[in-house]
């Protein structure tokens, strides 16, 4: 058994927009205060990380792919994927160190990007029936693996809906953790850059 968990984050994707910054700022920050290690892989050479990223602590980003980077462990690992036909389990913290998400999960409509990573032949459990946002999903495993909280009784908030100003509004399409605010779990700065940018479609912001 390895010490701490790791979460693992397939970037699928040539870029990094400024939505998937701030969700990969926060699954490091959050895996950090809570003992466990974040690590992007398949980062294509071509992609030069943003420096609040470089510096962000307990984030390793690699140019291999998980089956490379984790070629002696393909037991330990677990792949989240919406099509699992198994929930997460508080038990499956004893049986897997490593999770593995393929990015970018908060796609609207869905893209099944994890197809990609299913191929693979990884043991696979899901989050139940709704679409998150990529921290979000991180934090629920987290919170089932590592605080043995069952997936059923977490606190979340769906589709929740964001006032851009006073005659207009924005509703997420995803699901979220609920804060001990009452407020839907996002990450710092994602609610003025919703709002900067609500003009545009979720895609460009991923």
């Amino acid at each position: 058994m390895m010490a701490g968990k790791t979460y693992v984050v397939e970037h699928l994707d040539d870029e990094l927009g400024p939505w998937s910054e701030l969700e990969y700022l926060t699954i490091a920050k959050e895996s950090h205060e809570a003992g466990a290690q974040f690590r992007l892989s398949s980062v294509p050479l071509s992609l030069v990380l943003p420096e609040s990223l470089k510096n962000a602590p307990g984030v390793k980003a690699e140019g291999e792919s998980v089956e490379v980077l984790y070629a002696t462990e393909k037991a330990r690992v677990c792949l989240l994927d919406p099509s699992a036909t198994k929930e997460l389990r508080p038990e499956d913290g004893d049986a897997f160190d490593i999770f593995l998400f393929g990015g970018i999960l908060g796609d609207d409509p869905p893209r099944d990007r994890t197809s990609e990573l299913r191929k693979k032949g990884y043991e696979n459990r899901r989050l139940g029936p709704k679409q998150m946002t990529t921290d979000t999903a991180v934090r629920v495993t987290r919170i089932i693996v590592q605080d043995k909280v069952p997936l059923d009784k977490i606190s979340y908030v769906d589709c929740p809906e964001l006032r851009i100003n006073k005659n207009e509004s924005t509703e997420m399409p995803f699901r979220y953790v609920k804060g001990e605010n009452g407020e839907p779990i996002m990450p710092e700065g994602m609610v003025d850059l919703i709002k900067k940018d609500s003009e545009k479609g979720f895609g460009d912001l991923f």
